[in-house]
């Protein structure tokens, strides 16, 4: 009797971990993989009867979390890390929570539980919303700014102007044109800061016509050897949205890579089809996911996390203005554009969702 409930045990704790979301790796004395769950096949994205034998350094590519197991198989003493990045097979980028659990009383020696809890949507979720609560903190405050500034340059140009009448030589009237013309490129500066005020006028419009579009504009304005390719997914269905102010933003972008790139390098358009996906609070069913990939020298570390912020450029003759634009524009469409850079690659993936029926 008490077998068959040591044996029921047993076949309990394995119902258990083969039904939990969290990945569980168990690791011999040798550091080789000895049981992995369900989740964590899916995680590492391998059968159990390809990783089992496995040593912890090739399953868990990172160099400081490696050296902390093994001094935790060595101590005794278990450890939890957060957002530890993996870098898995070379190519699949994960973060994750990592939890080692040494368990030296075990019945085949010195064993070690791991456990690993997937955090990218997560830290995107939270990414994204902090980005859209500092966009929406910027536009009220250029809002304010320029009220202050509007008035002043008003006053300005229009004391510039009755200056001029009263003035008899024509040479001194030329000054003059200069304050109403510096007075106008001020007021210019300042409505493009603050973005798009037109609402969306929205219809059904392929985005890959869009694309090809704007792919034919910058391709007529860069040097011979940038080249544009493409990687479209073709079960894209068309997307309520306003074609003007996509074009705007695709071509925003486009234009900061291939100026980026200088005289030669490669720029790519994806598409891609993602399901169910969040973006701020609200979740999609479908999302189309517009990617602008260059292999240029990448953005600057200083200014990475601040790239869609109005005057916020890496280049001298830049204004700073068209990712900021591009943002609001998207965002006036209930999505998001986001960013990743390095030295090679840098992607500012578009992200609109494709049932948007708001007209």
């Amino acid at each position: 009797m008490e077998l068959a409930r040591i044996e029921s045990g047993v076949a309990l704790d394995e119902r258990i971990l083969d039904n939990l979301t969290t990945a569980v790796l168990m690791f011999d004395a040798g550091l080789r993989l000895c049981f992995v769950n369900p989740a964590g096949e899916m995680l590492l994205a391998a059968s159990a009867r390809h990783l089992f034998g496995v040593g912890v350094a090739e399953l868990l590519p990172n160099a400081a979390l490696v050296n902390d197991i093994r001094s935790a198989m060595d101590t005794g003493h278990p450890f939890t890390e957060r957002e530890v990045v993996l870098q898995l097979n070379g190519t699949r980028r994960l973060t994750v929570d990592v939890t080692v659990m040494p368990l030296p009383e075990s019945t085949h020696g010195p064993e070690l539980l791991v456990e690993l809890v997937q955090v990218d949507r997560q830290l995107r979720i939270s990414r994204d919303e902090t980005l859209l609560a500092q966009q929406q903190t910027t536009r009220e405050l250029l809002r304010g700014l320029s009220h202050e500034i509007k008035n002043p340059l008003g006053g300005l140009r229009g004391a510039a102007q009755l200056l001029e009448r009263e003035l008899g030589d024509e040479r001194l009237k030329e000054y003059t044109q200069v304050i109403i013309s510096e007075a106008d490129r001020l007021q210019a500066l300042v409505d493009r800061m603050l973005g798009p005020n037109t609402v969306p006028r929205r219809a059904k419009i392929n985005i890959h016509e869009l694309l090809e579009h704007v792919r034919s504009l910058v391709l007529a304005e860069a040097e011979h050897g940038v080249s544009i390719h493409r990687d479209y997914d073709p079960s894209i269905p068309d997307i309520t949205a306003d074609r003007d102010q996509i074009v705007q933003a695709v071509l925003n972008i486009t234009r900061n890579a291939a100026q980026a790139l200088g005289e030669r390098g490669n720029i790519t358009f994806r598409t891609r089809v993602i399901r169910q996906f969040t973006i701020g609070h609200t979740r999609h069913r479908l999302v189309a996911c517009i990617e602008i990939i260059d292999n240029g020298p990448g953005i600057p570390p200083d200014i990475r996390e601040r790239v869609f912020y109005p005057l916020v450029t890496g280049r001298a003759e830049g204004t700073g203005l068209g990712l900021a634009i591009a943002q609001s524009l998207i965002q006036q469409h209930g999505g998001l554009i986001e960013c990743t850079s390095r030295p090679g690659r840098t992607v500012f993936s578009i992200l609109l969702p494709v049932e948007n029926d708001v007209a």
